[in-house]
């Protein structure tokens, strides 16, 4: 029931508009609103309101975000033991989210940037998993799965945002969560379910594809998951995808069957579709419990 998130921290700054402006375009947007964010705080605040004991390796500046970027890390119980405050500014998201829900989101790292694997824990004594995703540098991530892998901990990562891979970093990784883009990016264009069992060749027992509408395609060596998504209103994706990999990881920590943890995970990530922002739209496992009906 114990999880460790190595992930960035940021304040998200989003603007609603008509429509997601194209490559030197103007469009006109409503009031700014700031809010936390960061995939590795999105995730791990996730996991916490679905009922782990999370901990948090991060980085923050001492700068005027950084009290937007971790308050909903505080809102949600999470261990900042780990959280570092370092002499660059807090990262930033800066948003835009259109009128259909849909998004689009450029990140300055800033503190998540100098992170190394000098700020990790000397160990991982106490933990059953660890949730990993790609917007701190490579040498974090890997060096983090290393000691996590060599503790016998179950090694979770979202490959977003897209970039390079290291090998060795897939073959650490127990489950690989990826989007229809990022699974592409890591196994080329194809049939989804194919692209996702070549994945499995390079070291993850399980490979889960989400795919926003259409819901959540899961492989391991012996089972196939194909899970709907749960019907919703979406106003906001923004979030969404840090949602499931974090509740995921909170309900295989509880030690939740597989297809239990995914359908969870889809519930509350379709939940947190239906309110603006990212942390402040996750829903609290109360919520979740009675949006499936019981």
């Amino acid at each position: 029931m114990s999880v460790l998130v190595v992930g960035s921290i940021n304040a998200d700054v989003t603007v609603r508009a008509s429509r997601i402006p194209g490559p030197g375009e103007t469009v006109l947007g409503n009031e700014a609103r700031t809010s936390p964010g960061g995939k590795g705080a999105n995730g791990a605040v996730a996991a916490a309101l679905a009922g782990a004991r999370v901990s948090m390796v991060g980085a923050v500046g001492d700068d005027a975000f950084q009290e937007v970027a971790l308050s909903g890390l505080r809102r949600a119980g999470v261990d900042l033991g780990g959280l570092r405050t370092l002499d660059a500014p807090t990262g930033l998201a800066l948003i835009t989210v259109s009128d259909a829900g849909e998004n689009a989101i450029t990140v300055a790292s800033g503190a998540n940037a100098r992170l190394t694997p000098a700020h990790l824990p000397a160990d991982c004594a106490g933990f059953t998993h660890l949730l990993l995703q790609q917007e701190l540098p490579p040498a974090i991530t890997l060096e983090a799965a290393r000691r996590a892998s060599a503790a016998g901990l179950t090694v979770l990562l979202n490959a977003a945002p897209t970039r390079d891979t290291a090998p060795e970093l897939l073959s650490l990784t127990g489950h690989l969560l990826v989007n229809e883009h990022e699974l592409a990016a890591l196994a080329g264009e194809g049939d989804f379910e194919a692209s996702a069992r070549a994945l499995l060749q390079r070291g993850p027992q399980a490979v889960t594809v989400t795919l926003g509408g259409a819901g959540s395609l899961t492989v391991t060596a012996q089972e196939t998951h194909r899970l709907p998504a749960h019907p919703v209103d979406a106003l906001d994706t923004t979030g969404a995808g840090d949602t499931f990999c974090g509740v995921l990881t909170a309900r295989l920590s509880h030690g939740d069957r597989l297809e239990a943890a995914l359908r969870w995970a889809g519930i509350a990530a379709a939940l947190a579709c239906t309110r603006p922002g990212a942390q402040d739209a996750m829903p609290t496992w109360a919520e979740v419990l009675r949006e499936s009906g019981r």
